[in-house]
């Protein structure tokens, strides 16, 4: 076969040659560039459908797209039912000088309830949680609750940008209280001279407060991007940032993966990033000795290695939680679901230890030298009388039930513009090197100086402020 192609090349002549040269030329060029623009094409999560209603899906052609007012409301029965099962609580007593060590302390859970039966208004905290406008609209079958706070008409800023904000377990969008009037209105907190404000968005997680749970198995992060995505089409925004922490970084990061062409950019107070790679294990052996070897910094070494090394327990005592709530969810929120006692007493024990793991060693778990009674009981109640405490566990059911190393989103990286704020307190520190695996664009990367995992409820301002300074490098303002 050889001998009869290089008689036929023979028989050319030189200027054929040529020819034929310089075609094999280009089209291998056009092959190469070809190759290059595939290797580095940026891939993007499916984003599929979903029907999370009861039974089939309807045969109609479009799912009714009305966004609908709503409001908070109570009664006195719904507040009289609340004392009814506060007079009924039974205490263990703690054991002594076990502070938080064991849990809730039951001596300080008593004053809690009785601040709670006694002095916490609810009719109130409905009017303060309505001071936002509130919306719901039906999605893939259940309807989505939103509070949607448009930016101050009296601000001078430049640029006016949507900012969809998204809350984690044991939260809710009261989380965004504080931090939503930084944001959209900062010159009447004695913010001026602010180049960008912000149009909010807080959607309750499906399951969560007011939004209503799915009906099927299924729902995780990718279910949850999708619907964002959806309510932000529906609301006009064809361009948008996000910010989470908790799940809700999970799900603005998979909204990124998703529709990177609609995201101006992510920001993070909270990096999932499970598969940190054989440079993340060198980094973990040699990072407490030589951290710039390993591409640490000597903060991160600070954060890092006095947990790994010394307080590995640390880490089951803090995830137990996690391993009832991602096998058996509904077995242990049955108790919860019918006890406001229980209930407190298992989502405040998160808000101390979290915002702060030294607080275990306080009798009083530190919960009010961070927040007020009036604010975690409001958070708490918005749990209770929406019944959502099961449907929120059942999340990590539904998103902890793979290994998260093969799910379609952990081998999909984000490019889009990305802030991280690394809070101290944070249950984790991922450092930029971690990081920047996953994320290919980090824009700003800032050790704050204080604050635990529920930044925007603890550390309002600082959040804010390095929202603003992100956007401000994004936009180049």
């Amino acid at each position: 076969m050889w001998q009869q192609i290089l008689q036929n090349v023979r028989s050319y002549d030189t200027p054929q040659i040529n020819m034929i040269a310089t075609s094999c030329t280009l089209g291998g060029g056009v092959l190469l560039v070809y190759w290059l623009l595939s290797r580095h094409r940026m891939k993007t999560l499916e984003m599929g459908e979903g029907w999370w209603g009861p039974g089939e899906r309807p045969t109609r052609d479009k799912e009714d797209e009305e966004i609908r007012p709503f409001q908070v409301q109570t009664s006195e029965k719904e507040i009289q039912d609340l004392h009814l099962c506060l007079d009924l609580a039974r205490y263990t007593p703690p054991l002594e000088g076990a502070a938080f060590n064991y849990g809730f302390n039951s001596n300080y859970l008593k004053k809690v309830v009785s601040y709670w039966r006694n002095q916490f208004d609810w009719q109130k905290q409905v009017k303060i949680l309505n001071q936002y406008s509130h919306y719901k609209t039906t999605i893939e079958g259940i309807e989505v609750h939103f509070i949607h706070v448009k930016a101050s008409p009296s601000s001078n800023a430049k640029a006016v940008r949507p900012l969809l904000m998204v809350h984690g377990w044991p939260g809710s969008f009261y989380e965004f209280y504080k931090i939503i009037p930084l944001l959209t209105d900062p010159a009447a907190h004695g913010l001026h001279g602010e180049d960008v404000v912000f149009e909010v968005i807080c959607p309750s997680i499906p399951g969560y407060g007011f939004s209503e749970a799915p009906h099927k198995q299924g729902f995780d992060t990718l279910a949850a991007a999708r619907i964002f995505h959806k309510l932000m089409q529906r609301l006009g925004f064809q361009e948008y940032y996000l910010q989470g922490g908790d799940w809700g970084s999970r799900i603005t990061t998979n909204m990124a993966q998703m529709l990177p062409n609609r995201i101006k950019g992510l920001h993070l107070n909270m990096v999932f990033e499970s598969n940190i790679g054989l440079s993340g294990l060198v980094s973990l052996l040699l990072g407490a000795y030589v951290p710039w070897l390993v591409g640490l910094t000597r903060e991160d070494a600070r954060r890092l290695f006095p947990y790994f090394k010394k307080h590995v327990y640390t880490i089951l005592r803090e995830s137990g939680y996690l391993h009832i709530q991602a096998t058996k969810p509904d077995t242990a929120g049955c108790g919860l679901n019918n006890s406001p006692v229980g209930l407190a007493a298992y989502i405040l024990e998160k808000f101390s230890t979290w915002t702060d793991n030294s607080f275990l060693n306080l009798d009083d778990g530190g919960l009010e030298r961070k927040y007020s009674l009036d604010d975690l009981l409001t958070n708490v109640m918005i749990y209770w009388v929406t019944s959502s405490i099961v449907p929120s566990m059942r999340f990590y059911k539904e998103n902890l039930s793979q290994n998260p190393n093969t799910l379609p989103d952990a081998r999909i990286a984000v490019h889009v513009p990305t802030g991280i704020a690394a809070f101290p307190n944070e249950l984790a520190h991922v450092p930029r090197s971690w990081a920047k695996r996953k994320f290919k664009n980090i824009v700003t990367y800032s050790y704050m100086p204080q604050g635990g995992h529920f930044a925007a409820f603890e550390q309002p301002q600082l959040l804010a402020q390095d929202i603003r300074q992100f956007v401000k490098k994004v936009e180049h303002l």
